[in-house]
């Protein structure tokens, strides 16, 4: 009778344990930081690298936080029902690199209104947010436009390939390179498309207007990101043209360096990704720390004259 009593409060014990055990697992489980991370598109090298950075940093620094990342596939009406998702997951933190402000605004209001903090990477919506991360869109279109006023001597038909319309990056880019060429008389944009950051529709536009313009009628190509500008490169480079022109892009990706130092490329902005800066300022305001309201982040200019400076620190 006493080895039965003795096992039958062995296994109650044991069960205890079991349990307790269980409890304190579900309890850690529920402790963890939801952060989700809404990204607008990974259709190019510059987001899969802000996507995979802070991924990567998450895994390796934050044990606490359950990092959800989803993609809106470059349609905005995606992107808005990931985020809807994500506030229904009880995430803590929010972020999120819009693919367009309006159409991102209405719910991104709603999380923040739900207690959500709201961290913004690379563009921009239009309501308040917990804080702000990235570069400067309008000065690297200023930079790029004074690049190219010098190396064409203030003179020159130039044909401008414009990110995602209504995106605040290709606003501020288009913006910022307007205004500098704006002293210059003597330089035009003669053409001009929404090529969405993507290389494969730079490509298309670029092929029709070599058949709309001679040689000769093309001194410079202005492209919002490397992507569209290495697609310009392919088809003026097979149109025998590249001589002529010189192209300019932005973001700072490998292949870009590669084209800056082999000369097809006359320069490239490198424009941060925000990668670790987003999950590291996510996490900072999931923890109560007090961030500023925007957190902006260095670039730099990318030319025959650092270029060997800068080879192999591209995403």
């Amino acid at each position: 009778m006493t080895t039965r009593r003795h096992f039958l409060r062995t296994t109650a014990l044991a069960a205890t344990l079991v349990a307790g055990c269980m409890l304190t697992g579900a309890a850690f489980a529920e402790e963890k930081i939801k952060i989700g991370f809404s990204q607008g598109t990974m259709n190019h090298p510059w987001r899969v690298a802000m996507v995979e950075g802070n991924k990567k940093y998450a895994a390796e620094h934050y044990r606490d936080v359950d990092f959800i990342v989803t993609d809106g596939n470059n349609d905005a009406s995606k992107q808005v029902a990931d985020v809807e998702n994500l506030i229904a997951q009880g995430i803590k933190v929010l972020m999120i690199s819009p693919l367009t402000e309006q159409a991102l605004t209405p719910v991104v209001k709603e999380a923040m209104d739900a207690g959500i903090k709201v961290v913004t990477l690379d563009r921009k919506v239009n309501t308040p947010v917990t804080v702000h991360v990235g570069g400067e869109n309008l000065p690297l279109g200023v930079g790029a436009g004074e690049f190219l006023a010098k190396k064409l001597n203030g003179k020159g038909a130039i044909i401008e390939l414009q990110g995602t319309a209504g995106a605040s990056a290709t606003i501020d880019r288009n913006k910022g390179f307007a205004e500098a060429i704006a002293k210059y008389p003597d330089m035009k944009v003669v053409a001009s498309q929404n090529c969405d950051y993507t290389r494969d529709k730079a490509v298309k536009f670029m092929e029709d207007m070599v058949q709309r313009f001679g040689p000769g009628q093309i001194q410079a190509v202005y492209a919002h990101n490397d992507e569209m500008a290495l697609g310009a490169i392919q088809v003026l480079e097979t149109a025998g043209r590249l001589n002529e022109v010189a192209v300019v892009g932005i973001d700072g990706q490998e292949t870009a360096f590669e084209a800056v130092k082999q000369g097809k490329l006359a320069a490239t902005f490198v424009y941060p990704f925000v990668a670790p800066e987003g999950i590291e300022t996510a996490y900072k305001v999931a923890k109560g720390e007090q961030v500023p309201p925007t957190i902006t982040l260095p670039t730099v200019s990318v030319t025959a004259d650092n270029i060997a400076q800068m080879i192999g620190k591209g995403f």
